[in-house]
């Protein structure tokens, strides 16, 4: 046995979507990092041992604009393009590289933290056992972070934590239970399986469960072309001890999985004769176990009340979603879900232990309330924290501060660095001073001012209100739409405020009409709304349902647009996954519209400063058509010169596209067509001449980070959009440029 040990800036327990995301965060920032995972694999959760697929803030459509930038953006976007297919082990080498590719981390797989050592309250070093090679490594580090789910390292530093749920008393919870109870969620095995293109014969084993003898055929949806996570239901262990009772747990699982194999294939109810079973996980998938508590604890309200957080570090919005503790065997809906209004914001007090002053935590094991954890739990979610853990681990290290210090009293560096890092966070404008991209002129050969979509592709019956999300910048004085009318009527539209910019849903009526329109088909009608919001905003407009009207679609819609149409849901689908009164309708589609007069919704100021993701509004400069203008340019004209070391370019990936590692959701698209394929940059000296800073080609990426092998005096500085990856205008969300 060999006894070794490791010193780095941080040490990240914990190979999991968090542990990751805080490991490469941490790395960018300089720091040397030791990620230790205790499995052969990264990924926790979302690997080829377990096989769930990566959920987060768009919660399968229901948000929109939601999809995660920053590393967990990465790499969605990077699997997107290596494995559409949505292959796991693809997914196991997508994360590896991705580690890999950063030279200040280094990985130790295979290793189980048992032990540590803490020294006036803190942690000095924890002590993992690497199986296989007989290792006993004791990492040595001034800050941890605890990103193992179970939450083993804080537990054992003395970090105060919850488990189970609390009484509805204590956060006034409505969704709490009255009485508090040690109840958890439960952990979950999945299965695939293929068609073996001829009879195979399924023996079960002794110990399957026989489920004709429980509620799970009558109370659970069993089909033979379901798959891998449409069996997440496969639930057990919320009335026990999730990680004590774990062998106990899995035992009961995998005969439950077996038992519901058997009913598939010798019920003799299912066409299943050809079907084989490709693969059963061996692995729990853990959901819950202790929450740690921060200086903030998130609760019901701050998710659905979307609370707007100083120290807002991260975004989610997946529903509130809660299982019963009986799991697969109870008769009640395997889940029920309470979706907020638009994304929520999760500050940094709710990342770090009150107790333990240099524990960080991030994923599942947050301060949150039970309540509140049925939200934050999910894996892309966790990501985003786990890479707001890193970057505040080395900010707060290199300015000598502590975490509740960097949150209370310096928050501005973390805001900066998240900033500049393309992390996911709603609402921050940049106003970081090292970007000189502020202090400089912007201008375009050309700009998208007047918003129409005019080729039909077909009708659609206004059978239902149907509603559009129109970007509006500084003012709306009118729109038209293209309609078939049978018999002459009259048409009632609604403008609504959504009230937060990162809201889709009709809340509070702004103005009204009806419009008179005569019989007859391809009729562009005048609809005489107008807003002139205080700020730029989604205005909701609403063509209420009439029987005599089809509106046109089209093939596609403008960036910032989307479409909803309303339904009355039955009682029995309340707080069921997909609940919403407002579902998205014409999905990459539209309608046929035009707006009136001029918009600076794409105009080219959206591409310095501002926000780097849609929030009351697309946020990024567009383009008029290539056809008309083929190749054009973004320019950045300072007054004086200024020393440029480094240009970072932020391009549109499109974050309403839902991309799914395991693609329980199909994307047409291996490479989103509205990243720019092929740009040059160029940089003027005082001079007045040109000459090269960057060219990029065949991109599929949307942050590019351009740093010069020498410094410049530069006056001004010139993107110059070669070609897209198959949108029909050029997208830049943002220029930034650094000194040395």
């Amino acid at each position: 046995m060999q006894q070794l040990d490791v010193h780095s800036d941080l040490t990240v327990v914990g190979g999991g979507l968090a542990g990751i995301c805080a490991a490469i965060g941490a790395a960018r920032q300089g720091s040397t990092v030791a990620l230790v995972q205790n499995r052969p694999v990264l990924g926790g959760n979302s690997s080829s041992e377990v096989r769930v697929w990566v959920c987060g803030a768009t919660a399968h459509g229901v948000q929109h604009f939601a999809r995660e930038t920053g590393i967990m953006g990465e790499l969605f976007v990077e699997n997107q393009y290596r494995n559409p297919e949505g292959n796991p082990y693809y997914w196991d080498l997508v994360l590896l590289e991705a580690v890999r590719a950063e030279p200040n981390i280094t990985l130790f797989l295979n290793t189980d933290v048992r032990t540590l050592a803490t020294a006036d309250g803190e942690i000095t070093s924890v002590t993992g056992w690497q199986m296989g090679s007989e290792k006993e490594i004791t990492f040595h580090s001034p800050v941890f972070a605890d990103c193992s789910g179970d939450g083993l390292v804080g537990h054992l530093a003395g970090a105060e934590y919850r488990t189970g749920r609390e009484p509805r008393s204590e956060y006034d919870e409505s969704w709490a239970p009255e009485i508090p109870d040690q109840n958890t969620l439960g952990s979950t095995i999945l299965f695939y399986t293929k068609d073996a293109g001829e009879p195979v014969r399924f023996v079960p084993p002794s110990f399957a469960k026989d489920i004709t003898e429980t509620a799970i055929p009558d109370r659970r949806v069993i089909r033979t072309e379901a798959n891998g996570c449409s069996y997440w239901w496969i639930e057990w262990g919320g009335e026990l001890d999730v990680v004590g009772d774990n062998e106990r747990i899995r035992d009961e699982l995998q005969a439950v999985v077996y038992g519901i194999w058997d009913y598939l294939k010798n019920s003799g109810r299912f066409d299943a004769d050809n079907l084989t079973l490709e693969w059963i996980g061996a692995v729990p998938g853990k959901r819950e176990y202790r929450r740690f508590v921060g200086d903030h604890v998130l609760t019901q309200h701050d998710v659905l009340g979307q609370a707007e957080f100083e120290d807002r570090v991260a975004f989610g919005g997946w529903s509130i979603d809660l299982h019963p503790p009986g799991g697969v065997y109870a008769s009640e809906r395997g889940s029920k879900h309470w979706h907020p209004d638009g994304n929520y914001h999760i500050p940094l007090r709710s990342l770090y232990s009150r107790n333990v002053p240099n524990l960080w935590v991030a994923g599942r094991n947050i301060s949150a309330s039970h309540v509140a954890f049925g939200t934050t739990r999910v894996m892309a979610t966790c990501a985003v924290l786990g890479e707001a853990v890193g970057i505040a681990s080395a900010v707060a290290a290199r300015n000598g501060l502590t975490p509740r210090q960097l949150a209370t009293e310096r928050f501005e560096l973390m805001r900066n660095a998240l900033r500049r890092a393309d992390a996911s966070v709603l609402g921050v404008v940049d106003d970081d001073p090292d970007n000189l991209a502020l202090a400089a002129t912007v201008t375009a050969s050309s700009t998208y001012r007047r918003p129409a979509v005019e080729v039909s592709a077909g009708t659609m019956p206004l059978a239902t209100d149907l509603a559009m999300v129109l970007p509006v910048d500084p003012a709306l004085d009118g729109l038209e739409f293209l309609v078939d009318v049978r018999e002459a009527t009259s048409l009632t539209v609604e403008l609504h405020d959504p009230l937060k910019p990162q809201n889709y849903l009709p809340v509070e009526l702004v103005d009204s009409c009806s419009v008179d329109v005569p019989a007859g088909e391809k009729r562009w009608i005048q609809v005489p709304l107008s807003w002139r919001p205080e700020v730029p905003a989604n205005a909701v407009i609403v063509l209420k349902a009439n029987p005599s009207v089809s509106v046109h679609t089209a093939e596609t819609a403008l960036p910032g647009m989307i479409y909803l149409a309303h339904r009355d849901p039955a009682p029995d689908e309340q707080y069921t996954e997909q609940f919403r009164e407002w579902k998205h309708v014409l999905r990459r589609a539209g309608l046929c519209v035009r707006v009136t007069g001029e918009s600076s919704v794409y105009s080219a100021e959206k591409a310095i400063g501002g926000h780097a993701r849609p929030y009351g509004g697309p946020q990024m400069w567009m383009s008029e058509d290539l056809a008309w203008d083929p190749e054009p340019t973004l320019d950045l004209t300072w007054p004086d010169p200024v020393e440029l070391g480094e240009v970072v370019v932020i391009l549109d990936d499109d974050v309403e596209e839902d991309l799914i590692n395991l693609h329980h959701h199909r994307s047409p698209n291996e490479i989103l067509p509205t990243l720019l394929r092929d740009y040059d940059l160029e940089a003027r000296d005082a001079s007045g001449n040109w000459a090269p800073v960057g060219s990029v080609r065949a991109n599929r990426r949307r942050r590019i980070n351009h740093v010069l092998d020498e410094p410049r005096s530069v006056s001004a500085l010139r993107l110059t959009a070669r070609a897209t990856n198959g949108a029909p205008r050029a997208h830049v969300v943002s220029v930034r440029a650094y000194r040395p």
